[in-house]
């Protein structure tokens, strides 16, 4: 019983956050699972705990993090050929990992328990180097780091595709009670399409990671939309995007009508599956 509470007490005192996100500051303090602390860190001699020294395993494990962390924060230009690059870039696939296997959870559940197709397909991407590179020349940012994670929200992307409109605000409000997640940012362009036509839900989060014994918050851009916003949207992208083909201001108006025609159809499967 005695050995019980003091495992509590070491538990508690040693708390650990680190904010990957907005808050690009570091705080250090320990959380760790009190079984690594036993085969790791504690000596057990006597029925006696002894703690470890200062510089112990504990920040050796640590110490290849740190040094990302430190990158982070000074103004160290970006070279996506370096290995610092590869590194902050395995922390954005491991962020969107942990956000779309919550979401291929959510999609197998009401399937197996409520027999309805709450989410279609989920697609995921990193966002390249060259388009995070035009990214920040567009918003007039230093080519560093710490500029990239604090003002570029969608170097992870998350796509969650659905049947119908009623079924966006459905996964929205589930998104929102997964334990952990922080809700950055909102966008409601179903309700409120752009000029384009183009419809869509948006939400940046922060996802928490873990790392070793660390624990960092990462953003991720989230999308959901129907399949039917989703054929609008990728005609619409292939179009606009074609290198040797610019598109005129009367291909535009029939792009917004063929939008305001998908969310018609949108409706009315929505009233048709009522």
């Amino acid at each position: 019983m005695q050995f019980e509470k003091y495992k509590k007490q070491v538990h508690t005192k040693f708390t650990q956050k680190i904010t990957f996100g907005n808050n690009i500051k570091i705080k250090y303090s320990y959380n760790i699972n009190i079984k690594i602390w036993e085969q790791k860190n504690w000596k057990l001699n006597n029925n006696q705990l002894k703690a470890p020294k200062k510089g112990g395993n504990q920040m050796k494990e640590n110490k290849e993090l740190q040094k990302i962390e430190n990158i982070m924060e000074i103004e160290t230009p970006i070279d996506p050929k370096s290995k610092e690059f590869e590194k902050v870039m395995f922390i954005y696939q491991v962020a969107l990992k942990e956000i779309n296997t919550k979401l291929e959870i959510l999609k197998d559940e009401f399937k197996l328990f409520y027999e309805y197709d709450l989410i279609d397909h989920i697609n995921t991407r990193i966002k390249s180097p060259e388009s995070i590179t035009k990214k920040m020349k567009d918003k007039n940012l230093k080519y560093t780091y710490k500029e990239m994670i604090k003002n570029i929200n969608d170097i992870a992307g998350i796509r969650a595709i659905c049947p119908i409109q009623k079924d966006i605000y459905s996964i929205r409000n589930l998104i929102t009670k997964i334990p952990g997640i922080k809700v950055l940012k909102e966008k409601d362009y179903v309700r409120n399409p752009k000029k384009s036509g183009y419809s869509s839900y948006h939400m940046i989060l922060e996802v928490p990671i873990t790392l070793s014994q660390n624990l960092i918050y990462v953003k991720v851009e989230v999308q959901i939309r129907t399949l039917a916003m989703d054929f609008w949207a990728s005609i619409e992208h292939k179009m606009k995007y074609k290198p040797d083909k610019e598109v005129t201001k009367s291909t535009s108006k029939e792009l917004v009508q063929c939008a305001k025609i998908v969310n018609k159809l949108d409706n009315k499967m929505m009233l048709l599956n009522t």
